[in-house]
């Protein structure tokens, strides 16, 4: 594999595509435009299920439609927080996470580390042993660099014992490129 053509959003989606199978629970924990949540219930099939949450109806909606178009029916989209995931999921293979803004939305409107960091927390919670967390963490601009530090130094900290974690950045590209960021259960 090369990385010049990729970028954290294509390396997120190779290891989904590579980890994740048919009959799987996933959760797009920031639901966005519903590309993710698509991606998702096309890999885990008719067998698996999707649970997709955002804060903001106009996200709820594009991947509403979304998945309408594609013919897709085995997600349950949800207007709430992603750190409320609990409340919903009982367990999960995997979990998506891309923390920023919707895009091509609201940018007064975005994710704090705070609730980010507890969000991660209930991930890992209801996460299987050999599930995963995908994190594409965008940052720049008046406020992303609290919480990609804050993500960061929460992901630093966890115990490496109970999970594995692996950063990439594209470290020579300009513009605060996204980080990519794997977390993975061991088994007990």
């Amino acid at each position: 594999m090369h990385y010049y053509d990729k970028n954290a959003l294509k390396l997120s989606h190779l290891y989904i595509k590579e980890h994740l199978k048919e009959g799987c629970t996933a959760v797009d924990a920031t639901m966005g435009r519903g590309r993710d949540t698509l991606l998702l219930s096309q890999v885990v099939g008719t067998g698996g299920h999707v649970f997709a949450f955002d804060i903001q109806d106009e996200a709820v909606q594009a991947t509403k439609a979304l998945l309408l178009e594609h013919g897709r029916e085995n997600v349950t989209l949800l207007l709430e927080s992603h750190d409320k995931m609990e409340d919903y999921v009982q367990a999960a293979d995997a979990v998506i996470f891309n923390f920023g803004f919707l895009p091509g939305g609201d940018h007064s409107v975005f994710s704090h580390a705070d609730v980010s960091c507890r969000a991660i927390d209930a991930a890992l919670r209801i996460l299987k042993p050999d599930g995963f967390i995908s994190l594409c963490i965008y940052y720049g601009g008046d406020t992303g660099f609290e919480e990609r530090d804050g993500i960061l130094n929460h992901l630093a900290a966890l115990d490496q014992k109970a999970y594995t974690v692996m950063l990439q950045s594209f470290y020579n590209r300009k513009n605060c490129p996204p980080l990519f960021a794997i977390i993975e259960k061991n088994r007990p």
